[in-house]
């Protein structure tokens, strides 16, 4: 089984042809009683306007001028720690929850050379032997699962068959994916802006896997000098410095502390999710908000509150294109706030991560990872012995790598590489209602990734016992439309085949 990595792959795909250019023209257009087109631009004004007000800190004029970018044979670990660690950002991921993973392919760092290069690669080629074992053995289990759940047995239709049979194979790759390593490649299409490029190029140091984020975004930004030179030649501060960089040069240790990760795991009380802090008044607060959008100040609370949260009275809490930031009532649910404290796998977390309105401080891998095995083992791997036994072995392994590779001097975070998606993180998260209500009906779907669905249900169980009035119509899509609109499940042909409506929150999850 040959290891594959032929290194990062960027391509721009989309891009502004004049992106400075344009920048400046929208500076202009503010001290101008007219809209300013960057065909107007002189070099005067590019030597003068561009750093007058890059340096100044007006810096949304950059902000206009997007890069689309197609990125591949990057690692999961560079997404979750850089690329997707902040708000400011669009992608389309490919998932490992629907491709199936046949060939070895995973970033080996470049200065990794004789006996730790072996190490490395031996721990993903193992990783990936796991990953197809556990897929084996999970498939008629998943099988098993399905056709039970779909009644097969009581249809005859051989093309309803043909799809419990596929939909098997994609629980069983989910579920398999925690024994990949997180330097696993992915593929990607990548948006941002301007600006937020420039951030990029500043901050690339700071994160988990900064020689292959420096490498990745001095790629992307040599794309965009083809096209500019202008955009990063003018104006911008360099990289940073890794000397300059406070996370690489605080005092702390190579391996995490076993006894804050067991009084973190303490701290939960048993959940995925524990709410930590909150608004004590949000319910008061959010109705106040609404009698002032409104003008109607003899509206009570009652009333006030299913205006902004009723499905009955609030049409838009039925559209699927999630309009509520952009709705004036709504936006009263920005007053109430609500701070999680959270254990995710590092392959869930990469899903969750991604309701950027919903920021969570993660934690410096390198810092923070212990020295003994610290995962999180799916339920369908932990209640069947042979899937265990398999999960163990790999995970342990993996473990057993990383310390032979910090053994030879490598860096915490390039040994990080070798670990598996299952490993364990610990954090917090913080939202207003209004972002975390979208979030809740995304993710208490029973399509939804099994850890993130658990989460979810937590943390509308926790806010429900201190703010019952918030909480009276949240829930996935098919119990908001419920009696309301049609469909009433918003999957399409996948379904997930149980009636979730009838008794939510009261659901069994089996797969």
């Amino acid at each position: 089984m040959a290891l594959i990595d032929g290194g990062p792959e960027v391509r721009l795909r989309n891009f502004f042809d004049r992106p400075y250019d344009d920048a400046i023209s929208a500076a202009r257009t503010c001290y101008s009683p007219r809209v300013i087109d960057p065909d107007e631009i002189t070099d005067r004004q590019r030597t003068n306007i561009g750093p007058l007000t890059f340096n100044g800190g007006h810096h949304t004029v950059y902000q206009h001028a997007t890069f689309e970018f197609a990125l591949s044979g990057i690692s999961r670990q560079l997404v979750w720690c850089f690329l997707h660690a902040f708000p400011f950002y669009n992608t389309e991921q490919q998932s490992q929850r629907y491709v199936k993973l046949d060939e070895v392919r995973a970033h080996v760092p470049p200065g990794l050379q004789g006996e730790a290069r072996a190490i490395y690669v031996r721990a993903v080629e193992e990783a990936w032997r796991a990953y197809a074992e556990l897929t084996r053995r999970l498939e008629p289990l998943t099988q098993g699962i399905l056709a039970d759940l779909w009644r097969l047995k009581d249809r005859q239709s051989k093309a309803f068959g043909r799809s419990v049979r596929r939909e098997a194979e994609k629980k069983a790759i989910e579920t398999a994916r925690y024994v990949i390593p997180i330097g696993c490649h992915t593929a990607m299409v990548y948006t941002v802006s301007g600006l937020v490029l420039h951030r990029l190029r500043r901050m690339a140091v700071t994160c988990d896997a900064p020689d292959e984020a420096r490498d990745v975004v001095e790629r992307m930004i040599a794309c965009v000098e083809t096209v500019d030179p202008d955009f990063f030649g003018r104006i911008g501060e360099g990289p940073l410095d890794e000397a300059d960089a406070l996370e690489r040069n605080l005092p702390g240790p190579a391996l995490g502390d076993k006894a804050a990760v067991e009084a973190f795991d303490r701290s939960l009380e048993g959940r995925v999710s524990r709410l930590v802090d909150w608004g004590a008044r949000g319910p008061a607060v959010v109705a106040d908000a609404v009698r002032h959008v409104l003008g109607r100040p003899q509206l009570d609370d009652t009333e006030a509150l299913a205006l902004a949260l009723d499905p009955a009275r609030n049409r838009y809490r039925l559209d699927t294109l999630n309009v509520s930031a952009h709705a004036p009532i709504m936006r009263t649910l920005d007053h109430a706030h609500y701070t999680f404290r959270k254990r995710l796998s590092h392959t869930a977390d990469s899903q969750d991560q991604r309701h950027r309105m919903v920021p969570g401080s993660r934690p410096l891998l390198s810092r923070t990872v212990p020295g003994e095995v610290d995962v999180v083992e799916p339920g369908l791997i932990a209640e069947d012995p042979g899937c265990h036994a398999v999960f163990t072995e790999a995970v342990e392994a993996a473990w057993d790598a990383r310390g032979r590779l910090l053994a030879r001097g490598v860096l915490p975070e390039l040994a990080l590489y070798v670990l598996p998606n299952a490993l364990s993180l610990r954090f917090e998260e913080s939202g207003s209602l209004l972002h975390l209500i979208h979030k809740w009906t995304m993710r208490t779907c029973l399509n939804a990734q099994r850890e993130i669905w658990e989460a979810s249900m937590d943390e509308i169980e926790q806010v429900r016992d201190v703010h019952p009035e918030l909480m009276k119509h949240v829930g996935p899509p098919c119990s908001v439309r419920s009696g309301r609109v049609r469909p009433r499940c918003t999957e399409g042909t996948h379904f997930c085949g149980i009636p979730v409506w009838r008794s939510f929150p009261d659901v069994e999850r089996r797969i």
